[in-house]
């Protein structure tokens, strides 16, 4: 029901949010400490950091909407809006895209040379595979065995 929720709403606010000039990278429904909460991740069209302006903009444009909507049949929950932020995991091409030549943190669903995690360079994809550089090799990498996949922060 969460998933439905969330693609619901995802679908529903897509074009809306577009038109304010933002992204909407992904929509979650899940319960934290203080209840049911339905977060927004947005991201700028022109890859300009998401102030706190930005997401009150589209909180206030998007709350009515979501009251006709309705996709919690009534149930209560809180409403957020939020940037992706810098860790967010790649999920679409443009997100890979973007980040070709960077290194890449991916943890794996089930072991590829006996081993789940991985961080190496992303040299490049394709609708099926990712091309890593991982430890003076390039390995291949199926996206659907991919559980995570993210930019890579070093502190």
């Amino acid at each position: 029901m969460k998933n439905n929720i969330a693609t619901s709403v995802f679908n529903f606010l897509n074009s809306t949010i577009n038109e304010l000039g933002f992204i909407l990278y992904d929509v979650e429904y899940e319960k934290k400490q203080n209840g049911m909460n339905l977060t927004l991740f947005i991201q700028s069209k022109s890859n300009q950091p998401i102030s706190l302006k930005d997401c009150e903009l589209v909180h206030h444009k998007v709350d009515g909407l979501l009251d006709e909507l309705n996709p919690t049949k009534d149930q209560p929950y809180y409403l957020n809006v939020s940037s992706v932020g810098i860790d967010r995991p790649l999920k679409i091409d443009k997100d890979f895209q973007r980040c070709i030549g960077d290194k890449v943190e991916i943890k794996l669903f089930s072991a590829l040379e006996n081993k789940k995690d991985f961080i190496g360079k992303l040299v490049s994809f394709d609708e099926n595979n990712l091309l890593i550089e991982f430890d003076d090799q390039t390995i291949n990498i199926a996206r659907k065995n991919i559980a995570l996949c993210k930019l890579y922060v070093e502190f």
